[in-house]
């Protein structure tokens, strides 16, 4: 079993380089570094007309760091879109770890008490790696997206790695560029002194409805 130290995972994600298994009951990780890295531009972040409603019905409560280690579980639990994940038990208490010293967040949605959506990632310098998302109610990931997003803007930072480009991100403006690129992209934002925090929890919906008009 290879040890994922927090030292380790950090110096991996400063060269571009993540750990993925292969299912969730494997005991091994392996490391990916794709030759075509997906990316959100935050300066040309999409909202499509659908979730601009949803968001401006407030359906959803969104938090921050109050449930890393339900939303990493929820994101390694099967779905109907996905029988398997590549999260398994090791990475999960590896990042839960991250987490506890203060590298890696989550966004969570909730109905009531109930939480039924949410993503997580890692985040370092100017740069935060999207990991893993889930959604138990109708764009309840979507909302989180959103929400992380208006963070990492206010907050300063230069890069959204969304590891790969799937047609679920495209929807947000996500691109995919060539692995020389994401290295420059990657060393110019490990520089920047970003802060996840910089956006007030009272003034975070007001921004976020702000992005419904202008993104």
């Amino acid at each position: 079993m290879t040890d994922l130290p927090p030292e380790l995972l950090l110096r991996a994600y400063s060269i571009g380089v993540f750990p993925m298994a292969e299912a969730r009951e494997d005991n091994e990780v392996f490391w990916v570094e794709p030759d075509h890295r997906g990316i959100i531009p935050l300066d040309r972040f999409h909202l499509s007309r659908s979730l601009r409603k949803t968001l401006k019905r407030g359906t959803f409560r969104v938090t921050a760091d109050q449930a890393f280690d339900q939303v990493i579980a929820a994101c390694a639990q099967a779905a109907p879109d996905r029988e398997n994940t590549w999260i398994n038990l090791q990475i999960e208490q590896a990042y839960e770890a991250l987490h506890r010293q203060g590298n890696a967040h989550s966004i969570e949605t909730w109905q009531g008490e109930e939480l039924v959506g949410g993503l997580y990632g890692v985040r370092l310098g100017g740069a935060f790696f999207g990991e893993s998302m889930f959604s138990r109610a109708t764009d309840a990931s979507k909302v989180a997206l959103v929400h992380l997003v208006a963070r990492l803007i206010c907050g300063g930072f230069k890069l959204l790695d969304t590891q790969f480009l799937t047609d679920h991100l495209k929807q947000f403006g996500a691109v995919e560029i060539p692995r020389e690129d994401y290295r420059r992209m990657l060393k110019n934002a490990l520089v920047v002194d970003a802060d996840f925090y910089s956006l007030p929890a009272e003034d975070e919906a007001a921004f976020v409805q702000s992005m419904t008009q202008t993104s």
